[in-house]
C-alpha cells in the first residue's frame, strides 16, 4: 500500500495485535486515523488508503448507488491489500480487520478469501458484496468474531444489500450486531465504546 498512516511509532508496534483499518467511498486514511485515540491501545492500528481516485478522496473500487461493482477491481484491491499484511504480519501477535462503509466490503472480501489470517472484524455502516465467485471461494472452518455497527435507517446501503449482508453474517460468523438509531451513516462515539469493548474480548484477552 502507498498510504498507510500509523498509531504507534515502528520501534513499539513488534508484538503487538494489528488492526487494518479501511475507510469508506470518497474519503480517505484520515478519516480512520482520526478513530486511533478512541479504540484499545493495545493494538498497532494502521490506516489504509484505497487505490482508486474518487473525487476528492479514494476507494477500494468503483461503485453506483445500486452498489454494483466490478469484480477485477475488487480483487485487484483486496490482493494489494493482503500483499501488504503479508509484508508485515510476522512482526504482529494477531491480525484483525475493521472496515467502514465500502471499507467493510473490503474487510468482509479479505475475510471470504483468507478466513484462518484474522482473529476479529468490524464492520460499520457497510455491506457484504453479493457475488457468485466469491461465495464460491469461501472455506470457513469456524466462525471469526465479527461486529457488525449500524443505523437501521441509514439510507446510503440499499435494503437489498442490507438483507444479503445479514443473511451472510448470520450464516458465517460468530455476529455481535448493534444498532444505533439516529447515527445515520456514520460512527457514533456509542458504537466505538462497543467496537472497544468487542475487540478487547475477542483480541486482547486471547493475545495476553
Amino acid at each position: 500500500m502507498e498510504t498507510v498512516v500509523w498509531s504507534k511509532p515502528e520501534h513499539e508496534r513488534d508484538g503487538t495485535p494489528l488492526l487494518v483499518m479501511m475507510h469508506g467511498y470518497g474519503r480517505d486514511e484520515s478519516r480512520m486515523a482520526k478513530l486511533f485515540d478512541r479504540l484499545p491501545s493495545g493494538f498497532s492500528c494502521a490506516a489504509l488508503r484505497g487505490p482508486k481516485v474518487i473525487g476528492d478522496g479514494y476507494g477500494w473500487f468503483l461503485l453506483d448507488y445500486f452498489l454494483t461493482h466490478d469484480f477485477a477491481d475488487v480483487i485487484s484491491s483486496t490482493n494489494a491489500v493482503l500483499s501488504w499484511i503479508e509484508s508485515v504480519k510476522a512482526r504482529h501477535s494477531s491480525v484483525s480487520l475493521f472496515g467502514y462503509s465500502q471499507g467493510m466490503a473490503m474487510a468482509t472480501t479479505l475475510l471470504r478469501l483468507r478466513p484462518e489470517q484474522f482473529q476479529a472484524v468490524v464492520g460499520l455502516s457497510g455491506f457484504v458484496l453479493e457475488n457468485e465467485l466469491l461465495a464460491m471461494s469461501e472455506s470457513f472452518e469456524s466462525r471469526p468474531p465479527f461486529f457488525w455497527g449500524r443505523d437501521r435507517d441509514d439510507v446510503v446501503i440499499n435494503d437489498a444489500a442490507t438483507e444479503h449482508t445479514e443473511e451472510w453474517l448470520h450464516g458465517y460468523t460468530l455476529l455481535t450486531a448493534r444498532n444505533y438509531p439516529g447515527m445515520g451513516h456514520a460512527i457514533s462515539a456509542a458504537e466505538l465504546v462497543d467496537v472497544s469493548a468487542f475487540l478487547r474480548h475477542y483480541v486482547l484477552r486471547r493475545d495476553s
